[in-house]
């Protein structure tokens, strides 16, 4: 299974709120489960249910909805910084020793997308980085939570790219701001955890840009597992259904290359990742 959140179209916009849907095998439709509200109260159940039993839910051409986040507008957004050793290896933390615990940083839900739509590069950046990786979804309230409780806690894993821009990430050493682009973090649609298995077996991580492989790792390098990470979060504010943990990049980033190779209007960025397929995103000029 494969949900995704649409809106419907009228005219030249989307209307309404934003349901979650399941997407078709072949990608060309969306069956409506729920509205975003109504998924995330109880993601899990609707997630373990046969789509094909939602009797009478609207049967959507792709083309006839404008696809969005399932994200709620008041989820929390925790990214893991320097999660892969051959990542923390290059570039400005060469030499570097391990962090005891995640480094971590927030993206907003304003700067979310969705696969295909154009990401611009902002006016004082040369050009944007790519960072492949996995979403993972929260399902149940965490707060305290043992590493067990919560990976159990997990409903669901999605693409991610963490399109960064490096100039502004490096102004300051915190991070926020080159990690909050206009439309910068582009998600797939989620699969559910059931249906994807443990991240520490191993799914490769493979980024491409224009056609040309530019990273290729397998999610059982994590330095910080996806369960140890959201129960050390837990432990100073609880977590909520919807809210989403992007769990790192792999080695392969632009800036860390020589010589420097970013992202400019034209390039196309394509993340693959075993079981939950491929995410596509163009870069375009301007906002």
């Amino acid at each position: 299974m494969r949900i995704v959140g649409f809106r419907h179209r009228a005219g030249d916009g989307a209307v309404g709120d934003v349901q979650v849907g399941a997407l078709s095998e072949d990608g060309a439709r969306v069956t409506a489960l729920a509205t975003l509200e109504e998924f995330w109260s109880d993601a899990a159940a609707l997630l373990a249910a046969d789509p094909a039993a939602a009797m009478g839910a609207p049967d959507l051409a792709v083309d006839d909805v404008e696809l969005v986040p399932p994200v709620l507008p008041g989820a929390r957004v925790v990214c893991i910084g320097l999660n892969y050793l051959k990542h923390v290896a290059e570039g400005s933390f060469s030499g570097q020793a391990l962090p005891e615990h995640p480094t971590l940083f927030a993206r907003w839900t304003q700067s979310l997308s969705v696969g295909g739509v154009g990401v611009p590069v902002p006016v004082d950046e040369d050009g944007l980085d790519w960072e492949g990786e996995v979403m993972a979804y929260v399902g149940a309230e965490l707060a305290d939570a043992t590493p067990e409780e919560a990976l159990a806690a997990v409903v669901g894993y999605s693409t991610f790219n963490d399109i960064t821009a490096r100039r502004a990430q490096k102004l300051t050493s915190q991070w926020i701001l080159g990690k909050n682009a206009d439309r910068s973090g582009p998600l797939g649609p989620i699969v559910p955890a059931a249906e994807v298995g443990d991240l520490r077996d191993g799914l490769r991580v493979r980024t491409r840009v224009n056609g040309e492989t530019v990273q290729d790792g397998s999610t059982d390098e994590m330095v910080y597992t996806v369960g140890d990470t959201l129960a050390l979060i837990s432990r100073t504010f609880t977590l909520r259904p919807g809210d989403l943990l992007a769990t790192g990049t792999p080695s392969g980033v632009g800036y860390a290359r020589d010589p420097q190779w970013l992202l400019h209007p034209g390039d196309v960025v394509e993340v693959e990742i075993d079981g939950l397929g491929t995410l596509t995103t163009p870069v375009v000029a301007d906002r």
